[in-house]
């Protein structure tokens, strides 16, 4: 079992930066391929980027492709996303989850998530 907490949401105005933050509990992190995922009101949760067990491969998004950076930090079991020329569209809870099993870093299957931090952009 590993726990995930995020943090850094809040509220930014279009063209703006934040950094979340997702700490992880327990030794097995540097097993997982983690990523992050966001849900919009009235809308489904969708895959925003993923990150290998290395930190050495990324996968993101078309839409969050050139704003968005995934990275983590195994020594510290945390993964970041750094996301830059924000836009009101991105608002939305943004989750944080890990995929234990997976043999390859994927959009689909993951195991663990944590509560979600909100993140809203105003025009």
């Amino acid at each position: 079992q590993v726990q995930l907490v995020e943090s850094g949401g809040g509220l930014v105005q279009a063209g703006g930066s934040l950094r979340l933050s997702c700490a992880a509990s327990g030794r097995a992190f540097s097993t997982y391929f983690m990523g992050w995922f966001r849900q919009a009101p009235g809308k489904e949760r969708e895959f925003v980027a993923a990150i290998s067990r290395s930190g050495g491969n990324t996968d993101y998004a078309d839409s969050v492709k050139g704003r968005f950076t995934i990275s983590r930090d195994n020594a510290k079991t945390t993964v970041y996303l750094q996301m830059d020329s924000l836009k009101p569209e991105d608002t939305a809870v943004y989750y944080c989850a890990a995929d234990r099993s997976g043999a390859t870093l994927s959009r689909y299957g993951y195991d663990y998530w944590g509560q979600g931090t909100q993140v809203t952009v105003s025009s």
